[in-house]
């Protein structure tokens, strides 16, 4: 599956940044990134059944902060991301759309695309779909299997969670809170025949009316955990600098295929942090797309807004806070980059070095998007200068934040 064209990252002409901190949830502690060679990144992506919301374009716009912190502290970046083009979700809103399964998931990807592209995430190095993962998936449990961790229920393979003696260190969560949690997000822990509630499904075989690929497993399809532990292990190899996502993905999904990327290998650690985005509300209540309570990146493309305000807006929050959209996000953020575009052109020398090391400094920092924003502010409210300076800051402002002026 081909991604999207990357915009141009702009060289700072001053010096690179520290390493970047980052909050990993496994240890609740912000811990020193600094990869040796290049810093490797799994990022889960969307299920393609509605458009992009801009809950989801603050969690990708999380994690291009920290592929932008990498690269200025002079890494080189490999970054995955996945497309769930075949799962329930998707296939019931075809049924109930009356549009073909195959038909809405490129029709989304490719929206979710163009607003990747006009908000200036870089793109992954390898974007790749559930489906063209199949082969992966079925090599991932063949693996698993020969490991004696898989077991059929009526033609399903499921995979014994407690193989993996470090279940449970990613989410920190009780066995009742797993437990309830896994049958929201989901999980079948209630299905007769299971050995344990928590076990999780690997390969699906076919159901009528719905799609099925033949296999050395059976004929079916992939379950939603093993999708991207097949893939990232296959892009990015064991030990992830970073596994990302949204908060939402804590339990059941990061901490799944965790579990069966190191029950398949004996001695692997999955990756070194896990971090995670807060969620967007609106209206009161989580923004997804179950609910409807959705406010589009493509709506407000189409409505004339900016994308670097929209951007920007999503910025103004930090990564990992839980927050709520409204109308004065949009505002704020416009009158924000009409202040900085009209103050660049009198940005001195000077005064653009002086920025330079706060902005890293706040992004370096558990990418403190929010800090970072305020020192802009500061620089342009101030007295303008000769000019000199104009390109330093266009060029922190790109490199750093993703925004043009």
């Amino acid at each position: 599956m081909r991604a999207w064209t990357s915009p141009d990252v702009p060289r700072i002409d001053l010096g690179t940044a520290d390493p970047v901190r980052v909050h990993d949830t496994a240890s609740r502690t912000v811990q020193v990134s600094d990869p040796s060679g290049a810093a490797r990144m799994y990022v889960c992506g969307i299920t393609p059944y509605d458009a992009t919301h801009l809950g989801h374009a603050a969690t990708y716009l999380a994690f291009d902060l920290l592929n932008r912190a990498w690269r200025d502290a002079g890494h080189e970046v490999a970054y995955v991301q996945n497309v769930t083009d075949v799962d329930d979700p998707l296939l019931e809103r075809a049924t109930a759309t009356g549009v073909d399964w195959v038909e809405l998931a490129e029709r989304e990807t490719q929206l979710f695309r163009e607003d990747m592209t006009a908000l200036r995430v870089l793109a992954p190095d390898h974007y790749v779909g559930a489906v063209e993962a199949i082969p992966l998936v079925v090599e991932m449990v063949q693996q698993l299997q020969q490991r004696g961790h898989v077991y059929d229920v009526d033609g399903d393979l499921y995979f014994s969670v407690r193989s993996d003696p470090r279940f449970g260190s990613v989410s920190n969560l009780s066995e009742d809170e797993m437990r309830a949690v896994f049958g929201q997000r989901g999980g079948d822990p209630d299905r007769p025949g299971k050995k344990d509630p928590l076990d999780c499904l690997l390969w699906q075989a076919e159901r009528p009316g719905e799609p099925a690929w033949d296999t050395v497993l059976g004929r079916g399809r992939p379950g939603w955990h093993i999708e991207c532990s097949a893939i990232s292990l296959h892009h990015l190899g064991a030990e992830l600098d970073v596994q990302g996502g949204g908060s939402d993905l804590v339990f059941p999904h990061h901490e799944m295929s965790a579990s069966e990327a190191q029950a398949a290998f004996e001695g692997l650690t999955f990756a070194r942090a896990y971090v995670h985005a807060g969620m967007v509300g609106y209206q009161g209540e989580k923004m997804s797309k179950s609910k409807g309570n959705l406010v589009l990146v493509s709506r407000l493309r189409e409505a004339g807004v900016d994308p670097m305000a929209i951007r920007l807006a999503l910025l103004a929050h930090h990564y990992r806070s839980d927050w709520e959209w409204t109308d004065a996000d949009l505002s704020a953020a416009q009158d924000r980059l009409a202040a900085w575009r009209a103050a660049v052109d009198g940005a001195s020398r000077a005064q653009a070095e002086s920025l330079v090391p706060v902005v890293r400094q706040a992004l370096g920092d558990d990418l403190d998007a929010p800090a970072a924003l305020a020192a802009v502010d500061a620089w342009a409210a101030g007295e303008p200068g000769d000019g000199s300076g104009a390109d330093l800051v266009r060029s922190l402002l790109d490199a750093r934040l993703g925004v043009v002026l």
